[in-house]
């Protein structure tokens, strides 16, 4: 059963992340490149919001548990605005680099498309971000134990699976939006995706009460989710085509007959 449990929660929680590494990066040596950097950009800012947490938690009354529980508070709002503002140091890096493999390539152009660096960079902030939340979980779902047998719930590593997966997703989405605001100086973008981060970090304080939390993620990950598509160039046109798998017909002839090499004599 435990095994069961544990398999079946990390593929709701990493299914999708799988799959979008395997199909849309994995291939590609520079994503994944741009895949393993985010993941240490984000690293560092979860160290230095450990950092600021162990340190205030340190110099305060640890028998006071109101004032405990608002420093978890505390320490969960500062690794939001560390995880932003290290997002957009990882933009300016990458914008950096994106300069630089233009200016030596042959075409004056470079291989990897801004879009593309932040559909990445932000697929790796989602990984290592549900890694880094549902290990010690997912850990415990091997047993030995039973959820809910003294009155819990026992719906909690499913949920956390869930939620997980949404994380994931929502980081995703937020690094494609974030990098086209950076890119756009659209700042109110910047300040929405930063609330809306806030937001669904602070809908988790809410758990057990998984109906009040991860409800309104979802909706979030989805509202997040056809925003950041629309930002990266897609149409509801694009979506019909997709569903209806119709190819459009090439009216355009091509003449080969002048790009035929002449015969020798």
């Amino acid at each position: 059963m435990g095994a069961a449990v544990f398999f079946g929660c990390a593929g709701i929680a990493f299914g999708p992340a799988l799959a979008l590494v395997l199909l849309t990066v994995a291939a590609e040596p520079l994503r994944v490149i741009v895949l393993v950097a985010g993941a240490f950009f984000w690293l560092v800012s979860l160290l230095l919001a450990s950092l600021i947490w162990f340190i205030s938690v340190h110099l305060s009354d640890r028998e006071d548990a109101k004032l405990q529980y608002g420093l978890l508070i505390f320490g969960a709002a500062v690794s939001v605005l560390l995880q932003e503002a290290f997002r957009f140091a990882y933009f300016k890096l990458l914008k950096k680099a994106d300069e630089g493999l233009a200016t030596i390539s042959e075409d004056g152009r470079s291989p990897i498309s801004l879009r593309q660096m932040a559909y990445v960079s932000g697929l790796s902030f989602g990984i290592i971000s549900g890694v880094f939340s549902v290990i010690n979980i997912l850990a415990d779902s091997i047993g030995p134990g039973i959820v809910g047998i003294h009155g819990d719930s026992p719906y909690y590593f499913i949920t956390s699976a869930f939620l997980t997966m949404a994380l994931v997703l929502l980081h995703t989405f937020w690094g494609v939006i974030f990098f086209d605001a950076c890119e756009k100086r659209r700042y109110w973008c910047l300040g929405l995706v930063v609330a809306s981060h806030l937001l669904t970090s602070g809908l988790t304080f809410l758990n057990p009460w998984y109906e009040a939390s991860l409800v309104p993620i979802f909706i979030i990950t989805l509202c997040t989710g056809l925003w950041a598509f629309f930002t990266a160039g897609g149409s509801f046109r694009n979506i019909l085509k997709c569903l209806s798998c119709k190819q459009e017909d090439d009216s355009r002839v091509m003449m080969y007959s002048a790009l035929q090499v002449p015969f020798e004599d």
